[in-house]
Parts: C-alpha cells; structure tokens; sequence
C-alpha cells in the first residue's frame, strides 16, 4: 500500500484563495489568522476554523465531512497520511466563485461555533 504523497518544497500557499478567505472572514468577531498546516489557517474563538493549503481551502465541518465528500470537488484532508476526521480540502473548482467560497466558510464558521471556546 502506497504512503502518503510527498508534496514539492517548493509548494506554495495559493495568495489569491488566501486574500478571498480573507474578504469573507473581514468582520467576523474573534477571528485571527496564524500560519499552520504549511499554509493559512484562521481561528475563531481559538479553534482552528478553516484554511488554505497550497491550492486547496482546508474546511472544518465535524461530522458535516461526510456529507461533502459526496461533492467531486471535495477530498479528505490528509497530508500526513491519515486522514484528519471532520476536516475536508475542497479543490479550486469547488471554491471557484464567491458564493461557493463564501458557502464553505460559513459552514466551517457554523460548526467551528459550538465548540468551546479556547
């Protein structure tokens, strides 16, 4: 069985995926941005909320992750080679417009909302 994916050094973060998260977080009340994952993640009330890595938007969904992976667009998020539960990378295509952008991080938003505060 193959392990996981080895992924460029040279792999960046996507600024532009980065700046429209950015946009739709502007705003939102106890949101802070913090590098993570190798990439952006921003947190709410201390969770970690939702993210960009390389060129995919890391959503934290809890059990909703089932539910998205259903969608083409969506795959577990894993880069360590075991798959973290409740989080999905939802590729470029998934995310291409403001609305689908804006959709996905209200969802992470809502979850990420009842959770306990850090």
């Amino acid at each position: 069985m193959p392990g996981p994916r080895k992924t460029s050094a040279k792999a960046t973060t996507d600024p532009q995926l980065v700046e429209r998260v950015r946009v739709v977080l502007n705003g939102t009340r106890s949101v802070v941005e913090k590098k993570l994952f190798g990439g952006v993640a921003w947190l709410l009330n201390g969770n970690v909320c939702v993210g960009v890595w390389q060129r995919w938007l890391i959503a934290r969904l809890g059990g909703d992750d089932v539910a998205a992976l259903r969608d083409p667009n969506v795959r577990p998020f894993d880069i360590t080679g075991k798959p973290m539960r409740g989080w999905v990378k939802v590729e470029p295509a998934g995310c291409a417009t403001d609305d689908e952008l804006r959709d996905w991080v209200q969802q992470c938003v809502a979850f990420v909302r009842t959770l306990p505060v850090k």
